[in-house]
């Protein structure tokens, strides 16, 4: 079962560190993306980083299961901002991984979300 929870805390680890590097490469496209999603400036300032972050200590798998529980509750955060754009009936450009995501925000955002969140809970779980 650890292997499990391995494997979870790595797959998240890494889209969090995909996330936080494709934010950092196309910062000024990012935060214009991020900004009009509604994302509070100091947020759009600090997510990166703080993905970067995350990524990087479940990958390692250093201070299990930390890392994971950080993922779980940022993708709480990220979906809430998502349901509450998409409820207006608005669909921005996804600024979920920097320039590679310039497709206009859809519900499979969301569904999205929810997978990484279940992954991040089985990896807290089996930690």
């Amino acid at each position: 079962m650890d292997v499990i929870g391995s494997v979870t805390a790595v797959v998240v680890g890494a889209v969090f560190v995909v996330a936080g590097a494709s934010k950092l490469s196309a910062t000024a496209v990012w935060h214009v993306d991020a900004l009009a999603l509604g994302a509070p400036p100091v947020v759009v300032a600090v997510l990166p980083w703080w993905e970067l972050s995350v990524g990087a200590l479940a990958i390692a798998g250093v201070a299990k299961p930390w890392p994971s529980v950080a993922a779980a509750v940022t993708l709480i955060g990220f979906s809430a901002l998502l349901v509450r754009v998409l409820g207006r009936g608005e669909h921005p450009a996804c600024a979920c991984f920097g320039a590679w995501s310039a497709r206009p925000l859809g519900w499979h955002h969301v569904a999205r979300n929810a997978g990484l969140f279940a992954l991040a809970i089985v990896s807290v779980v089996l930690a």
